[in-house]
């Protein structure tokens, strides 16, 4: 804009003392945050000396002048810069007028008060609005000429999504999930595999000091026009590619080996602020490691802390579907042992993701809603690596047609397992199929509780039904293999793997049952081949352990049970990350030449860190707290080093502790001073590379003096 001499119209010859040159000496945002503003915004918990506002929603300033305003011959208006605040790369420029009556979805502001020299303006904004820092400047108008109050740090302003107006694309109508989905800075992220479901909270920490600042030089780094950050499709697209750094240095290094040296391990980070602040005052350095609960948190993070309803969601026996086939395949060769070289598919013990609540005017109606947003690397999308946002209900009807990367959601979820079986002349014909173990209860956070909420139906039909069948079938035709069923054998034999409870805790024998079932009126016999692998929990074998041969003979309508026991001599030296084990069970039924197939995945358990107040918490005094654990293994653990964050500390504690003897216990004593009342949570972790996945919570109430 230039600047202005005189106001369009007025006469040079106009004089008198209330036509003076019409001047601005301050700005007032109103950004404190007990104030009205961010109380109205719902943005008062930003640690922030910033205003925050949302979009589509009224805000209010006062602008101290140099004289009294007269309606009759002064004009107003502002005009809002929305720029690449890190980037120094020119963005946007926004006229805002001031008008008699305010009009939804227009950038206006209206007079609503006015004191002596002060008036206060109430300024609208679109709900399409892009978000971002804005920067403000105020024109002046007068009969002397006109005058522009120019830019000052200490006027910009945030503009986020605003899930709480009807008009924005991020809307969602029920007042306790926006609390939960935009508002809650705890969370919990599920692990482990189906029948053992472990749980750990995370400090999302998106209203702490820097975050909504490096949330902001995430969303810029994509290097995206300004004018798509308006719409939460763009912006999800846009944070599920820089959240990983595998082609564009984004917020994280992913790692999934056994040493991480030279950074933190994934097991290790219990909230996502420490990673964020890291990354942002490095200016772009990745954050070193991650796996994909990590990148998940981070995720969920930036697109709350941005007002985008979003929420962490983990998927059991997720399928890595590598060759677009839409199908997860597995090849035995004609000793029914695993091809490993040839099997590209992977099945995830367990995959963590994020979905995002909003309209999707860009497909086809009724689309809106849960979005798949994935920042971990595994597959390129449109030359980057990133997945989403995919509609939750489009995966569960198998329309993988539609944006964006749906037919690799669909087959996380819902794709066929089909073993494949190498013939005399080298090719591969199917010879079983397991239509019901991808994608397992898919699990998230309740709202309001700290329960895990299964949330399966709403990506698939119940298993076997016919809506289920269609919805794989649909999806099928675009795979890149057909589908062959029924098999042309008969299949009268089963076998399934089962154990019981929870499973078994890391430095004790495992034990599981292997059972099967004769439905034939005649005898049946088979051998079977067990082995059982160490993997990481992406399903990527590390080493075998063991390999066994098992006769059984099976009476008419016989259902047997076999004991199968892995010693913990066999695996103590041996396990990985998770603690993750693959157990593969293949065998030919010797009357029908049936053959049978199954796997399944467990984890070894490890202990919980356990943390315990000592004393009431009381806002501005020193709380004890006493954290605690012991050593489960015949081993001694190296370098041990603990973390400690939550409880409205603005950074993780980190204690270098050193070794833990075998068997031993150890017991913390640590001094906080809580600055927030109410409910909070204190997180710990344990970062060893002997013994991984050992965390801790606990709920304190802190009270007012």
């Amino acid at each position: 804009m230039s600047n202005p001499t005189r106001g369009p119209g007025v006469s040079a010859s106009a004089s008198s003392a209330t036509d003076s040159l019409l001047t601005v000496r301050s700005i007032d945002l109103l950004k404190s945050r007990d104030g009205p503003n961010r109380r109205e915004h719902h943005t008062e918990t930003y640690i922030h000396d910033k205003l925050i506002i949302r979009r589509g929603q009224t805000f209010q300033m006062w602008i101290d002048l140099s004289r009294p305003f007269n309606p009759k011959s002064d004009r107003l208006q502002m005009e809002f810069r929305l720029d690449y605040t890190y980037l120094n790369i020119r963005g946007i420029r926004v006229t805002v007028p001031l008008v008699d009556e305010l009009e939804d979805d227009r950038w206006e502001m209206k007079i609503v008060e006015q004191k002596d020299t002060k008036i206060r303006l109430s300024v609208n904004t679109p709900a399409s609005a892009s978000i971002g820092q804005y920067k403000i400047c105020v024109v002046t108008y007068s009969p002397k000429g006109g005058l522009i109050y120019p830019y000052s740090k200490n006027n910009d302003f945030y503009l986020l999504f605003n899930p709480w107006c009807e008009d924005d694309s991020v809307y969602l109508d029920n007042e306790a999930e926006r609390r939960e989905y935009v508002l809650n800075n705890m969370g919990r992220i599920y692990y482990g595999t189906e029948q053992q479901i472990g749980t750990r909270t995370w400090n999302f920490a998106q209203f702490e000091q820097d975050i909504l600042e490096a949330s902001l030089f995430v969303l810029e780094k994509g290097r995206v026009s300004v004018t798509a950050w308006g719409d939460p499709v763009n912006v999800c697209r846009i944070i599920s590619a820089l959240v990983n750094s595998n082609d564009d240095r984004g917020v994280l290094e992913g790692k999934w080996s056994e040493s991480f040296e030279g950074g933190t391990a994934p097991t290790a980070w219990s909230g996502s602020g420490d990673i964020l602040r890291q990354y942002y005052k490095s200016s772009g350095a990745p954050v070193k490691y991650a796996q994909c609960w990590v990148y998940a948190g981070v995720t969920n993070s930036v697109l709350r802390c941005l007002g985008i309803p979003t929420r962490c969601v983990t998927n059991f026996n997720s399928a890595h579907d590598a060759d677009l086939s839409l199908t997860t395949d597995i090849y035995i060769d004609e000793n029914l042992e695993v091809i490993k070289e040839r099997t590209q598919d992977s099945v995830w013990n367990f995959h963590v993701w994020n979905e995002s609540w909003m309209t999707r005017p860009d497909l086809p109606v009724g689309h809106g809603g849960w979005q798949v947003v994935d920042s971990t690397p595994q597959e390129p999308s449109q030359g980057f690596y990133r997945c989403g946002p995919s509609s939750v209900f489009a995966v569960r009807n198998g329309l993988v047609n539609l944006k964006y990367d749906t037919p690799f959601v669909f087959a996380e979820v819902n794709s066929d397992k089909i073993f494949w079986q190498r013939k005399a002349d080298g090719s591969f014909s199917q010879v079983s199929v397991e239509t019901n173990s991808i994608g397992q209860s898919i699990s998230t956070k309740a709202v309001g509780s700290d329960m895990r909420t299964d949330i399966t139906h709403l990506y698939k039909y119940p298993e076997g039904s016919e809506e289920e069948r269609i919805a794989v079938e649909t999806a099928s035709r675009f795979g890149s293999k057909p589908m062959v069923y029924p098999f042309p054998t008969a299949n009268d034999v089963t076998v399934e793997i089962n154990m019981e409870g929870a499973g078994p805790r890391i430095g004790t024998d495992a034990k599981l049952t292997l059972i099967l079932k004769n439905k034939s009126s005649v005898q049946r016999s088979t051998t079977l081949l067990c082995e059982v692998l160490v993997i990481y929990y992406t399903g990527v074998m590390k080493t075998s352990l063991k390999k066994e041969r098992v006769s059984v003979i099976l009476k008419p309508q016989e259902v047997k049970s076999i004991p199968w026991i892995l010693q913990y001599r066999e695996y103590m030296n041996q396990l990985v990350g998770q603690g993750a084990l693959l157990l593969t069970v293949t065998g030919r039924v010797n009357q029908t030449k049936q053959i049978l197939a199954t796997q399944f995945n467990f984890r070894m358990r490890t202990p919980d860190l356990i943390i315990t107040p000592v004393g009431e918490a009381v806002i501005g005094k020193e709380l004890t707290v006493k954290i605690s654990f012991q050593n489960p293994l015949q081993q001694v653990l190296k370098n041990v080093l603990f973390r400690i964050e939550g409880l409205g500390m603005q950074s993780v504690r980190k204690i270098t502790y050193g070794d833990v003897e075998k068997l031993a216990t150890v017991t913390l004593m640590e001094k906080f001073v809580p600055t927030s009342s109410g409910p909070q949570k204190l997180l710990a972790s344990m970062d060893c590379r002997q013994l991984t996945q050992v965390h801790g919570v606990a709920d304190i109430v802190v009270k007012q003096q």
